[in-house]
């Protein structure tokens, strides 16, 4: 959000920015009562005369226009301008982030055949707690309780769903669970995640400049992770070939990872998670990278946004590895029961594996409302 009140992050980079800040603010008038309404989550200009925004989850064509594409560029241009990145014939797509930490792409016209695109992603300044989930309807309290547990033990976690699906939240909640004395290191495409702890190392990677140089991949911060004595890594979206470099993390004592990955079901996100990993080129056979990454990977929340917009939680799966058909084998530890009139996340009876690590991991004090599912 760029309002009046809400410039903390370019007033920390004083006063030339702030101006710069108010030219923003100039050229995206048409946006302005957008960008200051709280219960907007997302902005989407199709074009001059097409602009749509999220709001609650749903999705809904607002009244706001730009005059004509030579204004809308100008709104574009002057954005790019902010966050020191170019947009030209050249260049016609544009990735970088707003003061305020909202998320902001841009697709210039023709490439974007309806007139120049801006989409800008909402992320709010205010911290966001487990009950965030609960008064929402998210989960229940006992899927909550598991996966507190969960982390504290250190286990290994992709959340998967779709776009504005809500993993970039969950995966704020679950860092919750971290203990205040760890060191944890934050791996990046582009800054979303609030990381809600002292010790933390956030890094984001940087695309080549003009000249083809300087560019930072996911990759090369994970090298750089590993150097940096972490005591937990957290991966904002995998999607590429880091994928191959955070199995391996997690299978060589780099234990109580987080990451984010795009996926409709558990099953597709251990798939998911093997593409990518090939896409690394490193020669691993099939077989071999499939119980790696089972090896790698104790659960797989799975996130999903309804027709109706509410967002939650359908899956806690378990990842194992069968050996006679050298696939994946998921077990749902809780699931999605869809027979109530409002779907709620059910405890399907299958004991997990976490349960033979909370004695020894000393948080059997903490066992409440899951006493029946890790006794």
């Amino acid at each position: 959000m760029i309002t009046e009140t809400g410039t903390e992050g370019a007033a920390t980079l004083g006063g030339s920015h702030r101006a710069f800040e108010a030219g923003v603010r100039y050229f995206l008038g048409p946006l302005l009562p957008l960008l200051d309404d709280e219960s907007v989550s997302e902005i989407m200009v199709n074009g001059p005369r097409d602009i749509y925004i999220e709001r609650g989850g749903r999705v809904e064509k607002s009244g706001a226009y730009f005059e004509d594409e030579h204004a809308l560029f100008a709104a574009a241009n002057n954005i790019a301008q902010f966050v020191g990145k170019s947009i030209n014939e050249e260049e016609p797509i544009l990735d970088g982030r707003l003061p305020d930490g909202s998320r902001v792409c841009i697709v210039l016209h023709p490439i974007a055949a309806h007139g120049t695109s801006i989409n800008i992603r909402r992320f709010s300044r205010q911290a966001v707690t487990p009950d965030f989930l609960l008064q929402r309807g998210a989960l229940t309290p006992e899927g909550l309780e598991f996966l507190q547990l969960a982390v504290e033990a250190g286990l290994n976690i992709v959340v998967s769903g779709g776009t504005g699906s809500g993993k970039t939240t969950l995966l704020n909640i679950l860092s919750t669970s971290f203990d205040d004395t760890q060191r944890i290191v934050v791996i990046e495409d582009t800054r979303e995640l609030q990381i809600q702890k002292e010790h933390v190392v956030q890094m984001e990677a940087r695309p080549p400049d003009a000249y083809g140089k300087g560019q930072i991949t996911v990759r090369d911060l994970f090298v750089t992770a590993l150097r940096m004595r972490p005591d937990r890594i957290v991966v904002g979206e995998v999607r590429r070939g880091e994928a191959i470099d955070m199995i391996q993390a997690m299978t060589s004592g780099h234990r109580g990872s987080l990451a984010t990955l795009h996926a409709d079901t558990p099953s597709q996100a251990c798939g998911r998670l093997e593409t990518m990993c090939l896409m690394a080129d490193l020669g691993l056979p099939l077989v071999a990278l499939r119980r790696q990454i089972a090896l790698a990977l104790d659960l797989v929340v799975q996130t999903s946004r309804l027709h109706s917009g509410r967002r939650l939680i359908t899956h806690i799966s378990e990842v194992d590895f069968d050996e006679s058909t050298n696939t994946y084998r998921l077990h749902d530890i809780f699931a999605l029961d869809t027979t109530k009139a409002e779907p709620i996340l059910k405890w399907s009876g299958h004991r997990p594996q976490l349960a033979a690590e909370i004695p020894w991991r000393g948080l059997a004090q903490k066992v409440g409302l899951t006493k029946q599912i890790l006794s």
